[in-house]
């Protein structure tokens, strides 16, 4: 895999952590505790992977990196929302998230609730003062907004939670899948290649379909790590699936299956970027990295 994307990771990181931190409130403006709340969710370790996407994509059409700034934290802020929702006890019930202590264990669940909702309103502002053509951020707006709708993201939470202890064919687990997480991560490849004005229709097809390959590989690789990683390794407490009886990959279909069908998803999503050429060497390094993180 090429090297030179994963050196400018953290410049990546840095970047989009900036623009956050510019468009959240501050801690100290009043309510101070919500606020507070919202940047604890937020500025909690994550490794950014969503900001990353957008960037490596916008890299590969072509688009500039100002404008791929809002579509990134924008992302990013919805992620942030969902896994506090996703930690709380009527939800998940865990008291860890990436090695710290949850919002609703650090603060309390009213003031989690509250932070989470919050971030929802602040991601569709950054992206309607976007210095953009109008189309293109009504297109950006209803990207995300059915990323993390009820087709999207919370959806795929619905059907997760509905199918704890349930049996799930492959196809309808796999359509969970795209929405609980590959929706969002889609939205990240399909954001940048807003950006980029007259966008071959076949290059915009190709990334399309490689957002949605790594993005069910991304949940099976999750659903691998909730049996073989360690806590502190993937800071939150192993086998929380298991013990919830949740319907994933590993426990209906087997490990062995579980890697196979990431491998076979990682495969494919590579080969859609032959296309780009070298344009495509960080969307290529992000997409092994998912498949093999942890390992």
């Amino acid at each position: 895999m090429p090297e030179t994307f994963r050196n400018r990771i953290d410049a990546c990181q840095q970047r989009v952590d900036a623009y956050l931190d510019e468009v959240l409130p501050l801690a100290q403006t009043t309510p101070r505790r919500l606020h507070e709340a919202m940047r604890y969710a937020v500025f909690n370790g994550g490794k950014r992977v969503r900001p990353l996407l957008v960037y490596a994509a916008g890299e590969c059409v072509g688009a500039s990196v100002d404008r791929l700034d809002a579509p990134a934290a924008a992302i990013e802020l919805i992620h942030a929302f969902s896994l506090v929702h996703d930690d709380l006890p009527a939800m998940d019930d865990d008291d860890l998230r990436r090695g710290k202590p949850t919002v609703h264990i650090q603060y309390d669940e009213a003031t989690a609730i509250l932070a989470a909702d919050a971030l929802v309103p602040l991601a569709f502002s950054v992206l309607a003062k976007l210095d953009v053509a109008a189309a293109t951020r009504v297109t950006l707006v209803q990207l995300l907004a059915d990323a993390c709708g009820s087709i999207g993201m919370t959806g795929g939470q619905a059907i997760d939670l509905a199918a704890e202890g349930q049996t799930l064919d492959l196809p309808t687990l796999e359509h969970m899948y795209a929405l609980k997480t590959g929706a969002l991560i889609h939205a990240s490849i399909v954001s940048a290649c807003q950006l980029r004005e007259d966008l071959p229709a076949e290059d915009y097809e190709a990334l399309d379909a490689f957002g949605r390959d790594i993005g069910i590989a991304f949940q099976i690789k999750d659903d691998i790590l909730d049996i073989e990683g360690e806590t502190h390794v993937i800071g939150k407490p192993s086998g929380s699936d298991l013990k919830l009886g949740k319907a994933t990959y590993p426990a209906l279909f087997g490990l062995e299956a579980s890697r196979a069908r990431c491998n076979e998803l990682l495969s494919s999503a590579i080969g859609r970027l032959d296309r780009f050429g070298d344009a495509a060497a960080p969307l290529e390094w992000l997409a092994g990295y998912i498949v093999e993180r942890g390992q």
